[in-house]
């Protein structure tokens, strides 16, 4: 019988690597690598591969269902704005009502006249909040826009600015440590170029310029930025300045009182109001179109359902906001009773 000792051979080492803490156990050569024929081959080597990888992966599939995440967000914006239009519109035809009325000489006219008023007054001051930000103060509907606030500067004319030409003006929005935009008004620049180098200074506050119809200069900004825009906006030199919002012709608080020809313009006002009321509706309600289309889809087959319903799940456990918002938004009110009862009507 051999006797002869045999010492099994130490594995094969890549260095030793040597740290503050002490010497850490070099690391193990790896094994050789077992191949195997490959298939209809035999001249080739393959590497052999865990058995659960053996098989092939399958891509990763998506259904043909987009999804839209603003979608949601522009159907409630313009269903609010409907709604708010709609009562605008209901109390509009009521002030008209008694203003006619007033006018016909009928006894009521005037006790309806100044609770229909007071109503009409209270919603439109309730806009900014009921509308669903995309209904301006002018009662124009914004569609895929910000709601914005007209409004004027004290001091800010045209005229006024050409006779003090040259001049430097340096804006300031939200207090001291806000920054510091300067405008120069050139002698001979016209009131078009004098709104023009203001709306390109007040770009970046956020406030645009223009020329109104008048040949005024009126700024606007959005109805998020208006607070901020109203109690700090400075002009070096000045100080904060008064600023005056531009809200719809409509003298609400003088409509139970004056004689006939002021009652008749009143009348004539809330026509106009009414017309301007009647263009806003028909464009919420385009609006409200468009997103339907967007929202249809084609018919899917049961394959194209499977994966829709896998998508699904998969942004619900995803932590992407803009999917979560639309997935909790879409499924508000939709309890389990009333799953089940459209299921059963298949």
């Amino acid at each position: 019988m051999d006797t002869t000792l045999r010492t099994t051979p130490p594995p094969t080492t890549i260095g030793t690597l040597h740290t503050g803490a002490g010497i850490v156990p070099a690391r193990t050569a790896p094994a050789p690598v077992r191949t195997q024929p490959v298939a209809n081959d035999p001249g080739k080597l393959a590497e052999a591969r865990p058995a659960a990888r053996t098989a092939a992966q399958p891509p990763a599939r998506r259904s043909k269902l987009d999804w839209d995440t603003r979608l949601q967000g522009d159907v409630a914006s313009a269903q609010q704005a409907q709604d708010y239009l709609n009562q605008v519109t209901r109390e509009l035809e009521s002030v008209k009502a008694a203003l006619s009325a007033k006018l016909a000489g009928m006894t009521s006219g005037a006790r309806d006249l100044e609770v229909r008023a007071r109503q009409l007054a209270a919603s439109i001051a309730a806009r900014s909040v009921r509308a669903g930000g995309s209904v301006d103060a002018q009662l124009a509907f914004s569609d895929g826009a910000p709601a914005q606030q007209r409004f004027r500067v004290s001091g800010l004319e045209a005229g006024m600015l050409q006779a003090a030409a040259p001049l430097s003006l340096a804006f300031s929005i939200g207090g001291a440590g806000g920054p510091q935009l300067a405008a120069a008004i050139e002698p001979g620049m016209t009131p078009e170029q004098i709104a023009g180098r203001l709306d390109r200074t007040l770009a970046p506050l956020n406030v645009r310029a223009r020329l109104d119809g008048q040949g005024r200069i009126e700024f606007s900004t959005a109805e998020a930025n208006w607070p901020a825009v109203r109690d700090s906006i400075a002009i070096s030199g000045r100080g904060r300045v008064a600023t005056e919002a531009l809200s719809p012709d409509l003298k609400l608080q003088d409509l139970g009182t004056g004689n006939p020809d002021a009652l008749r313009q009143s009348l004539r006002e809330v026509v106009h109001a009414l017309d301007r009321v009647r263009r806003s509706q028909a464009a919420a309600g385009a609006a409200l179109t468009v997103a339907a289309q967007r929202a249809a889809q084609p018919e899917l087959s049961a394959e194209a359902l499977a994966l829709t319903a896998q998508d699904f799940a998969s942004t619900a456990i995803s932590h992407d906001y803009n999917s979560l918002l639309a997935i909790t938004s879409a499924l508000v009110g939709v309890s389990r009773e009333r799953v089940l009862a459209l299921l059963g009507m298949r």
